[in-house]
């Protein structure tokens, strides 16, 4: 079947729902309380709040399949309570037993389980090699449906990009990324579209493998791609550690000024000096000039953003996390509601792409020592919308 011919099957042979609403298969590498999977999939069951405001479960679940079963697994249990089978393999829960696709949307959360590091201290989800399950699903079927895959695409470049290009190929919706740039912001700041930026700097905790990172990089992203111009992708990266991160701002590598004002903002603030604490500094040229920072410290367990637009004072936020109730996820659950609805993601995918290739690349530069690395293959351009895509209000 060529492409003409799946994107003629795709529009011609509609799922049918059940009880009125879609049916979504949840492909999770491991579910238990607190995971990823009970972050997402529970909430696809229960429905969520976002502030006072209550939002029944959006989807019929169809189907749950998981790579490896916790000690304290909560997939089989809730399977059996809303009565939805466990499947054995990813196109099983796909197809439910009627040999193609039969569902409206995938979630697949491959965050957590028994999955190896590398010597670049990145996790080797096997994210890739589920979505490309997923597609070979979606070829045999002759067509496709709105994919959600948690955080960044690969911890592989070349596999992101695939993963990217499979959704453009076959045109279906997908979306990715973390909860952070989505969450609640205190104060609520949103750099207005077209803005002239200075610099720009994003401030997260001690967790420096690169599921930490990710949170941070994307979290930069969601504010820079608000500026004038456009995005146009990144030209290189580089990451410093130590006393070697006090040395980049004292040369003006980045902006000591924009590190004060993120950690006003803090909820739960540290008492140290940020230069007492182990610091990751990540330096982010953009093909346009424009440079940004990210910084991961030991002390801090807040994801903060300042921004120095051209000729104003320093704007500054807090990403909420609430740590009572992991709310942080329900505004993007809510993008994945609304893409797998419409079909139209909240989120543009591209962003997650960009953050996923840029990230690879910090991470070769820390294995490097803090080499500086060019990054030719992100030349990714793309336009913000008019409003970003994050719940407004304090959050709980």
């Amino acid at each position: 079947m060529n492409r003409r011919e799946f994107v003629a099957a795709a529009s011609a042979m509609p799922v049918a729902a059940q009880g009125g609403k879609k049916r979504i298969a949840c492909l999770s590498s491991t579910y238990h309380v607190r995971s990823h999977s009970d972050n997402f999939i529970t909430r696809m069951l229960e429905g969520y709040w976002i502030n006072d405001r209550y939002y029944e479960a959006p989807f019929s679940v169809a189907s749950l399949w998981m790579d490896q079963v916790h000690p304290g697994d909560i997939g089989q249990r809730l399977a059996s309570a809303y009565g939805f089978p466990v499947a054995k393999t990813i196109a099983e829960a796909l197809t439910l037993g009627m040999g193609k696709l039969a569902v409206d949307g995938i979630v697949l959360v491959c965050e957590h389980g028994e999955y190896p590091h590398n010597d670049r201290q990145q996790q080797l989800y096997p994210r890739y090699e589920f979505f490309e399950q997923v597609v070979q699903v979606f070829k045999t079927s002759g067509r496709s449906c709105p994919v959600f895959t948690d955080k960044h695409l690969s911890y592989d470049w070349k596999k992101a990009r695939q993963m990217y290009d499979w959704s453009r190929e076959l045109r279906f919706p997908l979306m990715a990324g973390s909860s952070v740039p989505v969450t609640f912001r205190r104060p609520e700041y949103d750099p207005p579209l077209g803005v002239q930026l200075e610099s720009a700097l994003s401030v997260g905790g001690g967790w420096v493998a690169d599921g930490g990172i990710f949170h941070i990089l994307e979290t930069l992203q969601a504010f820079v791609e608000r500026r004038k111009g456009g995005e146009s992708g990144v030209r290189s990266v580089q990451m410093l550690k130590g006393a070697e991160v006090w040395k980049a701002a004292e040369r003006g590598a980045w902006n000591r000024e924009l590190l004060d004002a993120a950690l006003a903002r803090q909820q739960r603030g540290a008492a140290r000096r940020p230069e007492e604490m182990t610091a990751v500094l990540g330096l982010i040229e953009y093909r346009d000039g424009f440079r940004g920072a990210t910084l991961a410290l030991g002390g801090v367990t807040d994801y903060l953003v300042a921004v120095k637009p051209k000729g104003g004072p320093v704007q500054a936020t807090c990403c909420y996390i609430p740590i009572e109730n992991s709310n942080n996820f329900s505004m993007l659950v809510h993008g994945i509601t609304q893409m797998i609805a419409t079909g139209k993601p909240a989120v543009d995918v591209r962003r997650t792409l960009l953050v996923s290739g840029a990230l690879a690349a910090l991470m070769e530069s820390g294995y490097q020592k803090g080499n500086r690395v060019e990054t030719p293959e992100l030349r990714i351009g793309y336009t913000a919308p008019a409003r970003s895509w994050y719940a407004s209000g304090e959050g709980s």
